[in-house]
Formats: structure tokens, C-alpha cells, sequence
């Protein structure tokens, strides 16, 4: 519920803050003291369009806080939805912030947000009903939902959307299918030289590593060769001087004549077979810088394909390869398309008739719903004084939509005899407020938005019509908390909670409070509002006796 509201230069209001309890919570006040402003506030804070013109003059920003406490889980679901972690207390605190530009800044839980996102979570933390602000209650596109909230077995309706869900799928599957036999043979074409270009290339991975070591030893090899040479001569020697392994071998020779030089003799063993080993491994080199002239060429050429391909086809080897892949598996759904397009007919045509037998089962489920719907209404606004009043549920069959296929509008007829038209077309302000306290009532313990906000339902009504709607009212919160701008004091006398909303004057400037009221506050309040200009004594007890009486 709707905790505590802080106000800072919003309009007349230079700063107020509003402790809101449980159950019924009225605003009173004169008229222009400022009670739209408050809810002008409360719409801010729930992401409603603001104006620039709603900075007190001379401020440069406005800002509107609310506390929230005992959040519901759709409420939970929806912040971590949005990224956002829940308070351990189950409280949730908005903020926003309106610069004399015009610009907003917003705030959850202490973290930056967009407007869409306080609007997106306003719809799960408060409804607002006013004279003029019923669209959910005059829009048919939407009157099908307080029918399902009143579902004993919700399973009905989960059954239809999921199958409902399947089928807009497999639709998608098949509008896909169905494209232009011109498009297919493209593709088709396309994907056929891409395959064969890649299978012919026949791309291993790991080669552009090995090609190019490869390039730069042959690049290197008429050093390493000339090197090489050198090398062996030196080992070797040639007509005129010995060689290294010639020296080695000699010098062991003298050495192993006598066992005083044994150890030495043994360490020339060690050199000359490594001598032989270096000789060995200088041939094995030699092998593998030898090459053909043309061979250098060739890697250059596979080298610049596999520069061509890694610019169409993927940067590596591994994505050279993985594009092969999926271009066969491309084809094949192609060539196969017309099996796979049997199949998903097929399987449509069985989704859809069982997606029509759910319609059929939500639309009559929707019908017994709506009589016993029908009669408690029509109960309702006898007890609200509108005992002639007819309420009819009418049903039309349209297409299916995730919705079922049922088009249901609300239709009255306030005077015996004449037929039942549609709600938006004939309802008055004070009618259409008492028809949404009825339904509001019907559906208090389903709904699971926790505040309900009334702007000035008793616009258009009697004292003993009044007296009812408070009861009404009274009821209604005692399942969902229920804030009411009132101007009848028999709608204020039934409040748990009573503010006073008043303005005063200081320095040429306007100030507007928003006062709690005790017991005598309260008899004073509705005195006032009885009365009108002078506050008697008979008007007092009058008001005392109807607090007493609530």
C-alpha cells in the first residue's frame, strides 16, 4: 500500500509530506485548496506526463516521493523484471524529480530509472479513478478482464494462451517457409557456390600458422644454407686442412695410449658424437629447406585465398569452416522446405482446432462468469441507489487473439424501457463512478493492485446516495487501501483516515497543507462542508452524530 506521499513545490504545494494508513483514507478540502494537486503528484510519481508548469513558481525543481510497504509478488516479479533487487521489508521507494525545464529524473529504490519504468510499475501499485479517468471501465478492448478476474479455475484461461502461444509460433514457422519460389531459387543458388567454393578450397585448421612458417623459412633458407655449409666444412675440412671431427679424432687417439688421460680421452668420445649428431641435424635441414622454386608461389596463393575467404566466410579457419556447416544445414532445410512445410500445416491445422475448442471452453466459462457477474452489480447499485439501472454483459465472436475470441462490452440502460447501450455512450460522471465503486467491490479480493484512488466520486449525487458510496467505499477497503477526494461529508464521516487539504496566504504567496485530523478536526471539517459559510452548533452535532454513527 501507498505509505507515506512527500511533496516538494508541486504547484501551490511548497511542502508536504502525507502519512496514507490501511483501509479508507479521505481528502477534503474547498474547492481550489488544492486536492487535484495531490493527486497530480501521485499521477508523477506513477510515470504520468508531466508539464514544466507543475514547478511552484520560483522553485527550480519539483520532487515527489512514495513510499511503498508490503509489496505483492506482482509487484516483486515486476522490479526484478526490470532489473531491480528487492528491499528485505518488502518496501519499495519512487522518486522523481521535475526541473522548471521540464526535464525528469527518477528514481527506484535509490537507483536511476526511466519514466516508462515508474509507469510500468504504476500499473501494478495503483489504479486511479476519477470522473473523467475510467478508460479501462468504458474501453470494451478492456472490459473482458474483470470477467477473468473473477475465475474460480484459472486454469481455463492459462490452457487457452499456452496453446495460443504454439500457434502463433508455428505460424511464424511456416509464413517463413512460404516465402517466393524466386527468393528460395536465390538463396538456393548463392548457398550452392558458397559450398562449393569452401569444399574446394578443402580449409584445414591450423594451416595459415604452417603456411606462413613455411613462407618465412624459405624465405630464409639461402642464409640458413650458406650457413649450414660453412659449418660442415669446418667439420669436415677439405684438401688442405683438417677438419674439427679430424682434430677430435686424432686427439682421442693419442689420449687412449695411456690410462692417465682415460677421463680425458672419454670426454673427446662425448664431443665426437656430437659432432655427429650436429652433422645429422644439419642434413635433416638441409631437407627441409629444400625446396621447389615454385613452391613459394603456391603458399603465396594459398595465402592470399585464405585472406579472400576470412573476409566473407569468418576470421579463422574454425569459423571458415563452421560457415560451411551452416550453409549445408541452410540448404538442406531449403530443399527439404516442402516436406517440413507439409508438416507445419499439419501441425497448425491440429493446433488450431484445439486452440479453438480452448476458445470455446474461456467463452463459456466467460458467460456462466458473467451472469453471476451481471446480478452482483446489479446488486451493488441498488444498495448505491440505482435500483432501475440495467447491466448487461453482451458478447460478440471475433478472431482469435491471445485473449480468446470473445468481444465483450459492457452495456446499461439507466431508465426502464429503453434498451441496454454501450457504458461509454450514456453513463454520466456520478453513474460511471458508482458503476466502477460496484465493480471495484465485486472484484476487491481478485485484484492484485493494492491502492485504489477515487477523485471526487460523489460528483453528481445525493446526501443518501453519499452516505452509500461511503459504505461502499468503506467496504472496498477493507480488502484494498482506498484513497478518496471527497467534497460529502457522508463519504468523509465513514474514513479511517481523514486529511485536510487547506490554503493559506503569507508574503503574496500561496501555501497549500495537507493536515491529518483528529476527532474534533474531523466534526469541524464536516461541518464545514454541510454547512458551507457558518459552522453552527446544530451543524457540529450533526457531524458529530454521523462520525459516531461510522
Amino acid at each position: 500500500m501507498l505509505k507515506t506521499l512527500d511533496i516538494e513545490n508541486i504547484a501551490v504545494i511548497e511542502r508536504t509530506s502525507v502519512d496514507f494508513t490501511d483501509g479508507l483514507n479521505v481528502l477534503t478540502g474547498e474547492t481550489g485548496a488544492g486536492k487535484s494537486i495531490v493527486i497530480d503528484s501521485i499521477n508523477a510519481i506513477l510515470g504520468e506526463r508531466t508539464s514544466k508548469e507543475l514547478v511552484r513558481h520560483g522553485a527550480e525543481n519539483a520532487y515527489v516521493s512514495a513510499l511503498f510497504t508490503d509489496i505483492s509478488e506482482n509487484v516483486k516479479e515486476k522490479l526484478i523484471d526490470m532489473g531491480f533487487d528487492c528491499e528485505e521489508d518488502n518496501s519499495l521507494l519512487l522518486a522523481r524529480k521535475i526541473s522548471a525545464l521540464g526535464k525528469s529524473n527518477c528514481k527506484i529504490n535509490g537507483k536511476n530509472a526511466t519514466v516508462s519504468m515508474l509507469k510500468e510499475l504504476g500499473d501494478v501499485l495503483i489504479n486511479i479513478h476519477g470522473q473523467h479517468d475510467s478508460q479501462a471501465l468504458l474501453n470494451p478492448d478492456f472490459q473482458y478482464k474483470y470477467i477473468d478476474m473473477l475465475f474460480e479455475n484459472k486454469s481455463v484461461l492459462d490452457d487457452y494462451k499456452a496453446s495460443f502461444r504454439e500457434l502463433i509460433s508455428v505460424r511464424r514457422q511456416l509464413k517463413a517457409l512460404t516465402e517466393s519460389e524466386f527468393d528460395k531459387e536465390k538463396e538456393l543458388e548463392l548457398l550452392d557456390y558458397q559450398i562449393k567454393e569452401l569444399e574446394d578450397a578443402d580449409i584445414q585448421i591450423g594451416e595459415k600458422d604452417k603456411l606462413n612458417k613455411r613462407k618465412a623459412l624459405i624465405l630464409k633458407s639461402e642464409g640458413i644454407s650458406n650457413a649450414l655449409n660453412g659449418v660442415l666444412s669446418a667439420l669436415n675440412g677439405d684438401d688442405e686442412t683438417a677438419g674439427i671431427c679430424s682434430a677430435v679424432d686424432n686427439s682421442f687417439n693419442l689420449l687412449t695410449v695411456f690410462d692417465e688421460t682415460k677421463e680425458i680421452s672419454e670426454i673427446f668420445t662425448d664431443i665426437s658424437d656430437s659432432l655427429e649428431q650436429i652433422k645429422d641435424r644439419i642434413e635433416a635441414l638441409f631437407a627441409e629447406i629444400d625446396y621447389d622454386p615454385s613452391e613459394l608461389e603456391q603458399i603465396e596463393e594459398r595465402l592470399d585465398l585464405l585472406y579472400r575467404f576470412s573476409l566473407k566466410y569468418g576470421t579463422t579457419e574454425e569459423e571458415m569452416i563452421k560457415f560451411l556447416d551452416d550453409a549445408k544445414d541452410k540448404r538442406n532445410k531449403i530443399i527439404y522446405s516442402d516436406k517440413e512445410l507439409e508438416r507445419l500445416n499439419s501441425e497448425y491445422d491440429s493446433l488450431l482446432e484445439k486452440t479453438v475448442l480452448l476458445a470455446d471452453k474461456l467463452s463459456d466459462c466467460r458467460k456462466i462468469t458473467a451472469k453471476k457477474f451481471e446480478n452482483s452489480v446489479k446488486n451493488e447499485l441498488e444498495f448505491l441507489d440505482m435500483p432501475k439501472l440495467q447491466f448487461v454483459v453482451q458478447f460478440d465472436k471475433g478472431n482469435l487473439t491471445s485473449n480468446g475470441y470473445d468481444k465483450i462490452e459492457f452495456l446499461i440502460s439507466t431508465n426502464p424501457g429503453e434498451p441496454p447501450k454501450p457504458l461509454s455512450k450514456i453513463a454520466s460522471g456520478g453513474e460511471l463512478s458508482r458503476i466502477m465503486l460496484a465493480i471495484k467491490n465485486i472484484i476487491s479480493r481478485h485484484d492484485t493492485v493494492a491502492t485504489l484512488i477515487f477523485d471526487e466520486i460523489d460528483t453528481g449525487v445525493s446526501g443518501r446516495a453519499s452516505q452509500k458510496i461511503g459504505l461502499k467505499l468503506k467496504s472496498v477497503s477493507q480488502n484494498t487501501q482506498v484513497i478518496c477526494v471527497t467534497h460529502s461529508a457522508q463519504i468523509a464521516s465513514n474514513a479511517k483516515s481523514h486529511f485536510l487539504i487547506k490554503k493559506s496566504f503569507d508574503n503574496d504567496r500561496t501555501y497549500t497543507n495537507v493536515t491529518p485530523l483528529d476527532f474534533e478536526g474531523r466534526k469541524r471539517e464536516l461541518a464545514r462542508i454541510m454547512g458551507g459559510l457558518e459552522i453552527t452548533d446544530t451543524l457540529l452535532k450533526s457531524a458529530e452524530e454521523l462520525l459516531k454513527n461510522n
